[in-house]
């Protein structure tokens, strides 16, 4: 049996801490769908296109890597894509607490579903989508924090600011 997971988020955007989370789970798993929940009551800092092509560009040349995304609960998608596993990154104690009553509560509502927690490496705990994208609001350069292939030059703040 193939062993699926998906690793959700908004990837707003996505980090180096998300890149290695999925590099460290390749041993784990044969699939791993990267998957970025869709919410139309909110708007990403970036356009979900873009978010999933950068995704993309990250994993060109790993296959066992699909990026999509979805509309409603997490658990539903595992059921769509026969994932019986959830990847999730831990940075600190807080973020175990918060994950561990998620994970509590999907396998309630899909008993065949595990997640499997990966503890960040210690360089980036400190890096949270959250403060790259006020590094890019400010103008500032995010680019460290950063997939190698994601390029924001190609990207505009002024350009979210007029949508």
């Amino acid at each position: 049996m193939e062993r699926i997971a998906i690793f959700p988020g908004s990837f707003d955007p996505f980090t180096i801490g998300h890149e290695s989370i999925v590099r460290r789970a390749f041993s784990l798993f044969d699939k791993i769908f990267i998957a970025i929940g869709y919410n139309t009551n909110k708007r990403g800092f970036f356009p979900l296109e873009k978010r999933v092509g950068w995704i993309k560009q990250v994993f060109e040349n790993d296959p066992q890597v699909e990026v999509n995304y979805y509309e409603g609960l997490t658990v539903d998608f595992c059921r769509k894509v026969n994932a019986k596993y959830i990847l999730r990154g831990l940075r600190t104690a807080a973020d175990f607490e918060y994950e561990r009553a998620i994970a509590q509560i999907n396998k309630a509502m899909y008993p065949g579903l595990e997640t499997v927690f990966l503890l960040t490496t210690p360089e980036y705990t400190p890096v949270t989508s959250t403060i790259i994208r006020d590094i890019i609001r400010q103008g500032g350069d995010a680019t460290k924090f950063l997939p190698n292939s994601v390029d924001l030059k190609t990207f505009r703040i002024e350009d979210l600011e007029n949508e």
